[in-house]
């Protein structure tokens, strides 16, 4: 099937805003950065091949002057050259670990240059520094009252806290490995109105188009604090900074368990759509594709988001 840096199609994008929605900057062109990434990585893929073994760092550095690239790095936090750097920096650090989606560089520089579309929309907005934080906020809704009243259209786990609760999922997974996605589930069932609207419409769509019974789209991960963030990090995922899961504005949906269902490609080709048209930014990390939502689609679902 098609993935999310494979899309060439233009789609109208949101231009970063200021206080009272003020305009920053004219928005990126999007789908020519993407169209720039994937140069940068074939580009990539080829200088580790052939025996050539030009350094990843090399290729990076040699591109980080492209016109459609540094046009978006602009409007991170890091500025052109910050972002430039801090892949740099990356790249420097890169471990491979079976934990973490970037499987290899190439995976590692797609992952992190396909984020600073997230970093462009959400970067400046506050995070949420701690669990405590998460837990605590007033932005986001609590998604268990929704699920026990069965007003939630897509599904997810929470994580096992508990040593008889860890035991039961273990055993569950040994019997039917395939009943359930193999996450360990939300540490917070917590998310952002308009994320919340974005599922429920795509578990709605999911279901209109998929013949059959296709099964639920599942929820993998929403919301995390820095700190959650940063231990992450720690223990080897492609967990990247800035991160939109810190600000509440992302959601990773499984697509392995629908791959093992065959009905990944209509999950993937909503998910598209949904990027061409300008309200997610899309990446493939294998498992789980993770979205984020844009602040254009925040706006317009303003009126309508439900709260509870």
């Amino acid at each position: 099937m098609r993935t999310p840096d494979d899309e060439t199609g233009r789609e109208p994008v949101a231009a970063p805003t200021g206080r009272g929605g003020t305009a920053l900057a004219p928005a990126p062109d999007l789908p020519r950065y993407r169209e720039a990434v994937a140069d940068l990585l074939a580009e990539l893929t080829a200088a580790a091949g052939a025996g050539r073994r030009r350094p990843a760092s090399a290729v990076v550095a040699a591109r980080a002057g492209d016109p459609e690239l540094r046009a978006l790095w602009r409007g991170t936090p890091d500025g052109a050259d910050g972002t430039a750097q801090r892949l740099l920096g990356e790249i420097a650090g890169y471990r491979p670990s079976a934990r973490s989606s970037a499987i290899d560089l190439p995976a590692l520089v797609r992952i992190f240059l396909l984020s600073r579309v997230d970093a462009l929309w959400w970067g400046a907005a506050g995070q949420f520094r701690t669990d405590l934080d998460v837990r605590r906020s007033p932005e986001l809704v609590d998604l268990e009252p929704l699920r026990r009243a069965g007003q939630l259209r897509f599904r997810y786990l929470r994580q096992a806290e508990s040593l008889p609760a860890r035991a039961a999922r273990a055993a569950r997974r040994r019997l039917a490995p395939d009943l359930l996605p193999r996450t360990a589930g939300l540490r917070f069932p917590r998310t952002r109105p308009a994320v919340l609207a974005l599922l429920d419409r795509l578990a709605d769509d999911f279901a209109a188009v998929s013949p059959g019974a296709p099964g639920p789209v599942w929820v993998t991960s929403l919301v995390r604090s820095r700190a959650h963030q940063d231990h992450l990090r720690e223990l080897g995922y492609a967990a990247l900074l800035p991160s939109a899961h810190c600000s509440g504005y992302a959601a990773d949906i499984e697509l392995a368990w629908h791959r093992r269902r065959g009905t990944d490609t209509a999950l993937g080709m909503l998910l598209l759509d949904r990027q061409r048209a300008g309200e997610i930014n899309v990446i493939d990390e294998g498992q789980a594709w993770h979205v984020c939502v844009s602040p254009s689609a925040v706006a317009a679902s303003a009126p309508k988001m439900r709260v509870g």
